[in-house]
């Protein structure tokens, strides 16, 4: 959430950042709206003054013996306190109005992302690994995973209906290694593995963004008190909602592996073969607090964190930089790192890590404290990243470890955490 009056003091560079969004912003609605909640104020503290005054002085007059004056003076308190209410509701209102404006505003993006309409003017920053050249006829996951018993679309749509997926055997077995040595690879890094609830309330979407904004694509219970988790980020992040922390203690480094759920309300007819666009799907996240001086130095090293686990599958990737236009809402600066798919014969996303700056903070009311540098307190700068996908992560795997029998080498990496299983056969 953007701050009010940063975003009064700099109207033009909001007005900027947010045509660079693609955002439709309305600085003169804002203008008016921050102006009517300003009046409110001055009006209910001018009031508030005027009956202290008139309070101090009953006790005056009634020590002077001047009761009649007294009385008077009560029955004016008794006014004001009536025009007080009346004012302190019109205040609220305009409050109210204003925050429901900056909550649907996005971020302000960072001065090095990149000033771009939308993906396609997404720059490239690097490359890793060269995608397999096969001397066979390839097939795509959602073909190989059927046929060795380890993907079963059929009865994942009887149990549950489309884009849901039922892992058997050396699937699920797989799906349960990626994600330990995900998580072992974090947490051997620096990272504090959590566990956390898959289910949180609405607050605590508020708190990341994805409420009120992307309501739309969130589960929820019947009677919406609580939402499915979208993605490890939410709880992770809202773990310190309403807390100062320590700069001594910054950064501070965090994973957790949660079953995500979204509806995909928007990406009707892409992506609806194989484990790529689930409506449930596992995921592995790591989340940082920084102070600002750290945050976009932490970007940097997260984004290499999330690549690590790529380089020691011996999966060939590449690190785009999204532009202004292709930033999600709460993203100050963001990195996509997109892994080679032989079934697409293209990169496909796997991992996205974020900057967020205060902006998150700022909605969850996370500060920080460092008393050798400022008085008081101030906003934490958040950050995102996922450390992998682990569906797609398995495709990917599926995909470029195939072999001309239909079957699949298991990477080096991932032989120890699969007991021992160096090849993935039909029938075993």
């Amino acid at each position: 959430m953007l701050d009010a009056r940063f975003v009064r003091e700099n109207l033009d560079q909001v007005e900027t950042a947010m045509q660079n969004r693609n955002y439709a912003w309305d600085s003169t609605y804002f203008i008016d709206l921050d102006e009517k909640r300003r009046a409110a104020i001055a009006e209910e503290e001018a009031l508030q003054a005027k009956r202290n005054s008139i309070s101090k002085e009953i006790g005056a007059l009634m020590a002077a013996g001047k009761s009649e004056e007294a009385e008077a003076a009560k029955a004016q308190v008794a006014e004001l306190k009536d025009a007080l209410e009346a004012l302190g509701a019109a205040h609220t209102e305009a409050e109210d109005a204003l925050n429901e404006l900056l909550m649907g505003v996005p971020n302000i993006p960072h001065e090095t992302t990149p000033v771009g309409k939308d993906e396609t003017e997404n720059p490239e920053v690097r490359r890793w690994g060269t995608p397999r050249e096969f001397d066979f006829e390839t097939q795509a996951h959602w073909d190989l995973g059927p046929a060795l018993g380890m993907i079963d679309f059929d009865r994942a749509v009887k149990l549950s209906g489309s884009r849901f997926v039922v892992l058997g055997g050396m699937g699920a077995r797989l799906e349960r290694a990626l994600i330990n040595f995900m998580a072992d690879t974090h947490t051997a890094n620096g990272f504090k593995e959590w566990w956390c609830p898959s289910l949180v309330n609405g607050q605590t979407m508020t708190g990341t963004g994805q409420l009120p904004k992307f309501e739309e694509d969130l589960f929820k219970t019947k009677d919406e008190s609580l939402y499915l988790i979208p993605t490890a980020e939410v709880p992770l992040t809202n773990l310190h909602a309403g807390e100062v922390l320590e700069a001594a203690d910054l950064p501070l480094r965090y994973c957790a592996f949660t079953n995500c759920f979204r509806e995909e309300a928007g990406s009707a007819g892409r992506d609806t073969r194989g484990l790529i666009r689930l409506h449930q799907f596992d995921k592995v996240e790591m989340v940082k607090f920084a102070t600002p001086e750290q945050a976009y130095d932490e970007l940097e090293s997260m984004t290499e964190e999330a690549e690590l686990i790529l380089q020691k599958l011996g999966l060939p990737y590449r690190v785009i930089a999204l532009c202004t236009g292709d930033l999600g809402f709460s993203a100050a600066k963001t990195y996509d790192l997109e892994v080679w798919l032989p079934s697409y014969n293209d990169y496909k996303e796997i991992s996205s890590c974020s900057c967020c700056g205060d902006f998150q903070a700022r909605r969850a009311n996370i500060k920080y404290r460092d008393p050798a540098n400022f008085k008081g307190s101030a906003f934490v700068y958040t950050l995102n990243g996922s450390g992998l996908a682990v569906g797609r992560t398995m495709a990917a795997i599926m995909e470029n470890y195939q072999n001309a029998d239909g079957s699949i080498t298991v990477p080096d990496a991932l032989v120890a955490y699969m007991g021992g299983v160096t090849k993935i056969e039909a029938g075993k």
